[in-house]
């Protein structure tokens, strides 16, 4: 006979925040929830007497929730008595509990997990983000040619498993591999946030991720980058590359679509994470940027490409290609890079490693790079910004003229 209880579910709110009340089904060792509709903060549950307490609806929440284990228990002891109890799975018996008290949610589509997925990808609003869901999705299609009659308690431990097996075998980054049940443990979260599940097979199942390669170079490596004598063709692409580290490491698709310099700054809402940032522009900045300064935009990149992606192919490609130029038989060019694996990904790292090399605050670079809180106060108005202004002339004098 399967086992039922009440259960608290802070796993996702913490005890700080107001927690979806459960009813708990365990049976043969496995356990599926069921909503009651209430939801408490810890210390409005008093788990032994399983009541709720010192809430000013306790009387009317009482009533809900003792209404609802009732439900759930009589059809549980009916699926019992029909002999059918025992061989039914968690997610086929959550199922007819859900039917039994709610007989249209049970056929929202929008309760499935593919639907849901869909729905919650679309919802981002930054487009690259939007990419990386729907490259998700395209995995899943390709591993469960059923996927899209899923529900969330199908997608369980062993699902992921067998998902994660299959990822392994078109891709062998470990990394690259947990971007995609990242997404997926995404949706789970959301989905128990609106309660349309209860199930969570990331108790069980641990996302693994491998240690990053470095993508940053020692002051010295880039004193030799900057200096290096490179072709003509490649000049370009090293300015922009300094550009980017002489504007602590800004991203090259904000790069491409700067406006203009305004008092000395540029400021521009980063595009991965909606931020405002603010950043002096020094003299060895408005160098380059009057040396290449757009129709449209501050700099001329989306002048000469279709989009900020070409561009950034084009500047890689560029970068990784400066180095020592042989020549092998019958006059093949052979390159021997600097740097073989550098692209502009490299900038911020690279910019961060050095600051910290200079003893510059933490909490100056993390305001440098847009880390910290959520708000634009909380770099812009609560953290002074002529820190992180004389952080960058610092961090520019030692790797430009040896000086700190």
């Amino acid at each position: 006979m399967a086992t039922i209880n009440f259960y608290l579910d802070t796993r996702v709110t913490g005890n700080d925040k107001p927690a979806p009340l459960k009813i708990s089904i365990r049976h043969r060792n496995k356990a599926t929830y069921v909503p009651t509709g209430v939801s408490l903060l810890p210390e409005q549950w008093d788990e032994l007497a399983r009541k709720v307490v010192n809430h000013p609806r306790k009387a009317a929440y009482n009533n809900i929730i003792a209404h609802r284990i009732l439900d759930v228990e009589s059809e549980v002891l009916r699926l019992s008595e029909q002999g059918v109890l025992s061989f039914m799975k968690m997610a086929e018996l959550r199922a007819a509990i859900m039917q039994m008290l709610d007989p249209q949610a049970e056929n929202d589509p929008s309760r499935l997990f593919i639907n849901r997925f869909r729905r919650f990808a679309a919802g981002k609003d930054n487009a690259r983000t939007r990419e990386i869901y729907e490259a998700t999705l395209s995995r899943i299609y390709a591993f469960d040619k059923h996927c899209e009659q899923l529900t969330f308690e199908e997608v369980d431990k062993a699902w992921l498993c067998r998902f994660e097996k299959f990822l392994a075998s078109t891709s062998p980054s470990v990394n690259a591999r947990a971007i995609h049940l990242r997404n997926i443990r995404a949706v789970f979260n959301d989905a128990i946030d609106d309660e349309i599940t209860h199930a969570y097979p990331f108790r069980q199942y641990k996302i693994k991720r491998a240690a990053t390669a470095k993508r940053s170079l020692s002051v010295e490596a880039l004193r030799i980058l900057f200096d290096y004598p490179v072709e003509e063709y490649q000049r370009k692409y090293l300015d922009m590359f300094k550009l980017s580290f002489y504007l602590i490491g800004i991203n090259i698709v904000d790069l491409c679509k700067l406006k203009r310099v305004d008092g000395g700054r540029i400021e521009y809402i980063r595009s991965k994470t909606h931020r405002l940032y603010s950043i002096k522009v020094e003299p060895e900045a408005l160098e380059i940027i009057n040396r290449y300064k757009g129709k449209d935009w501050l700099l001329d990149p989306l002048d000469r490409y279709d989009n900020y992606k070409q561009y950034a192919r084009r500047l890689n490609g560029a970068l990784q290609s400066i180095g020592e130029v042989e020549i092998g038989k019958q006059g093949v060019k052979k390159i021997k890079p600097l740097y073989k694996k550098i692209s502009t990904y490299w900038v911020r790292h690279t910019w961060a490693t050095i600051a910290a090399s200079l003893d510059i605050p933490k909490e100056t670079i993390a305001a440098a790079l847009g880390h910290g809180g959520n708000t634009v106060t909380d770099i812009y108005i609560d953290f002074d910004q002529r820190k992180v202004d004389e952080a960058n002339r610092r961090v520019l004098d030692w790797v430009l003229y040896q000086k700190k």
